[in-house]
């Protein structure tokens, strides 16, 4: 469920005159319209530059995502944009992060994107796991293997996003070829095996407009992928289907849809394989 945005003006004075501690004085805001995690969700500029600043009240069922992008973006660089300031006041937890130009990723079939993404998220996989508190894939996972042994398929420990809706993904023209995208949004961060985050982009992809087949070969781009069994694979498959069958029965939406017909397919495609 998306949690309801509102604006930085709404902010306790204690709140706001903590952030310009770190900003100068604030001068302008551009609320987000993408992302479901965060209250306060906005691109602000300030006396001393532009900040992208996320923000959840201390008390909010999901204050822990705030906490998990702050232990993680240490560790990001090259990846991630920057995490240069957390302000925790007057029952707000607040991150200010270097604010990224460009645009959202486009995943269709043909996009001049679709490299830069296997780019980053190679990048990804080099990037080593740090040791902060995440959760396991296996764990995620485990109510929605088709079977219990499946989830050794998914255990590792590699760094990985999880979340790779095109919006989290952005992508600079401007920026050196090979080197333009970057992923927000890590409250999903997680501690898996190696291939998986190319598995959830497949997913994406499908729902994009790639056939299962031309999306596998996306994902094949990746050098992590060829470490998948094929079991693997399709038992990831399998788990996803059910994820987001679920989340397309609980909050039937036309983004939540399209997204299940995608696992479909992609479950279609690995079984008839």
């Amino acid at each position: 469920m998306a949690t309801t945005r509102i604006g930085l003006d709404r902010l306790p004075a204690a709140a706001r005159a903590a952030v310009e501690q770190h900003t100068g004085p604030l001068f302008t805001a551009v609320e987000a319209t993408e992302g479901f995690n965060s209250e306060i969700a906005a691109r602000v500029t300030s006396a001393t530059g532009t900040w992208h600043i996320k923000g959840l009240r201390t008390d909010h069922p999901r204050a822990w995502t705030q906490r998990r992008e702050a232990a993680t973006a240490p560790f990001l660089a090259g990846v991630a944009p920057a995490l240069h300031w957390r302000v925790e006041a007057a029952g707000w937890d607040l991150l200010g992060f270097e604010a990224l130009d460009g645009h959202h990723a486009d995943y269709s079939p043909g996009s001049r994107d679709l490299p830069e993404v296997v780019a980053l998220l190679c990048r990804l996989g080099d990037t080593p796991c740090p040791d902060v508190e995440l959760r396991h894939a296996e764990q995620r996972l485990e109510r929605y293997a088709a079977r219990p042994d499946d989830l050794r398929f998914f255990a590792g420990d590699h760094f990985l996003h999880t979340d790779l809706n095109d919006a989290n993904v952005l992508v600079n023209d401007r920026a050196p070829q090979g080197d333009r995208a970057r992923l927000v949004d890590w409250a999903w961060a997680t501690r898996g095996a190696a291939w998986l985050d190319a598995g959830y982009w497949v997913i994406w992809l499908i729902a994009s407009g790639h056939t299962p087949a031309s999306a596998e070969r996306w994902a094949a781009e990746m050098p992590v992928w060829h470490t998948a069994p094929a079991e693997g694979i399709t038992a990831f498959a399998a788990a996803n289907r059910n994820i987001w069958d679920e989340i397309s029965t609980a909050d039937p939406d036309p983004w939540t849809l399209r997204l299940a017909t995608a696992a479909a397919a992609w479950q279609g495609h690995r079984e008839a394989a």
